[in-house]
C-alpha cells in the first residue's frame, strides 16, 4: 500500500515538471516569434539616425574627413605646435637667450626646426638651428635625422649633419640627445634633460641640465676637444595658463679644458651665475 502511494506521488512529479518544461518553452518560443528576425533591405522609417549623434560629421564630408576614402585613423591628420621653452634675459649681463622650436606633421612623422641662441645690444651673437625630419621609434621617443647651422658672431660658422633621439625617459625627465658630424672629420654631442616639479597646480619647479661634447679643437669659435661647457638650472615659472608662463631662475655655466684655456686667454670667465627673467609659451 505504502508503495502504491509513493509511485503515484512521483508520477505526479514527473507530470507536473514535464508540463512546467512545457510552458517554459512556448512562452520563450512566443517571445520569439514576437522580436522577429533580423530586418533586411530599407530602414523602416522610424529607425534612428546614425548620424544623430555626430553633429552632422560623416567619413565622407566635414572638417576632419579624408578626401576620396573613408576616415580611417586620427594620427593621418597633419599638426603643428610652435614652443618657446626658454625666452629670457640675464640681468647682469643685460643679454637675452632664445631657445624655441616648431614641428609641423603627423604623430609618426614631423619636420623639426630648432633654434636657440644669444642676443646682445640688439644684436644677434651666435646661434644654432637644427632642421629635423623626426620619426617615431615608440610612444616615447623620436628619432631625428637632419642638418645643423651654426652662426658666430665673433668666430666662423660651422654646418653639421644631426642624428639624435628627443623624448620622454622613465621617471618623466624629458631628453634631447644630438650626435652631429662636421667638415674636417669634426664631431659633437649634445645632451639636455629637463624635469618639471609641480608645486601646486599652477607653480613648477623645472631643473635643467646641458652638456656639450666636441672631438677636435675648434680654436676661432674657442672650442677644445672633449667636455667644453656644461650648464645647470632652475627656473621657477608660473603657468597664467598652461600656453603662457613668466618665470625667474638662476643658472650656472662652466668651461671645461682647452676650452676653458681659450677662454682664460681672451679674458672671459670660466664659471657664470646668471639671473633670469624669462616666459615659457606654446601655441
Amino acid at each position: 500500500m505504502n508503495s502504491s502511494i509513493v509511485g503515484l506521488k512521483q508520477n505526479f512529479h514527473k507530470a507536473v515538471l514535464a508540463l512546467a518544461v512545457t510552458t517554459l518553452s512556448s512562452v520563450a518560443f512566443s517571445a520569439e516569434t514576437d522580436i522577429g528576425q533580423p530586418q533586411g533591405g530599407s530602414a523602416p522609417p522610424d529607425a534612428r539616425d546614425p548620424h544623430a549623434y555626430s553633429d552632422g560629421f560623416t567619413f565622407e564630408r566635414g572638417p576632419y574627413s579624408q578626401e576620396e576614402r573613408q576616415l580611417k585613423l586620427a594620427d593621418e591628420h597633419k599638426f603643428w605646435a610652435f614652443i618657446g621653452d626658454r625666452f629670457e634675459y640675464d640681468t647682469d649681463s643685460e643679454t637675452g637667450v632664445f631657445d624655441v622650436q616648431g614641428w609641423y606633421g603627423t604623430t609618426y612623422d614631423r619636420l623639426y626646426i630648432k633654434s636657440e641662441g644669444e642676443v646682445e645690444d640688439g644684436r644677434l651673437q651666435e646661434s644654432e638651428t637644427d632642421i629635423l625630419w623626426s620619426h617615431a621609434y615608440n610612444a616615447y621617443f623620436d628619432t631625428q635625422l637632419g642638418i645643423r647651422v651654426d652662426q658666430s658672431r665673433e668666430g666662423k660658422d660651422r654646418q653639421w649633419l644631426a642624428a639624435g633621439m628627443q623624448g620622454l625617459a622613465p621617471y618623466w625627465f624629458e631628453v634631447d640627445m644630438t650626435a652631429y658630424l662636421g667638415d674636417s672629420g669634426r664631431t659633437a654631442l649634445s645632451v639636455e634633460a629637463e624635469y618639471e616639479l609641480l608645486l601646486t597646480q599652477k607653480l613648477v619647479l623645472q631643473p635643467r641640465a646641458e652638456l656639450s661634447f666636441y672631438g677636435k679643437d675648434d680654436e676661432i669659435n674657442g672650442i677644445g676637444s672633449g667636455l667644453s661647457q656644461a650648464a645647470l638650472g632652475l627656473r621657477l615659472r608660473y603657468e597664467i595658463t598652461r600656453q603662457f608662463a613668466p618665470y625667474i631662475g638662476i643658472e650656472w655655466t662652466d668651461k671645461f679644458g682647452k676650452t676653458a684655456d681659450f677662454a682664460r686667454s681672451e679674458g672671459e670667465s670660466v664659471q657664470d651665475t646668471q639671473y633670469l627673467v624669462g616666459i615659457k609659451f606654446w601655441f
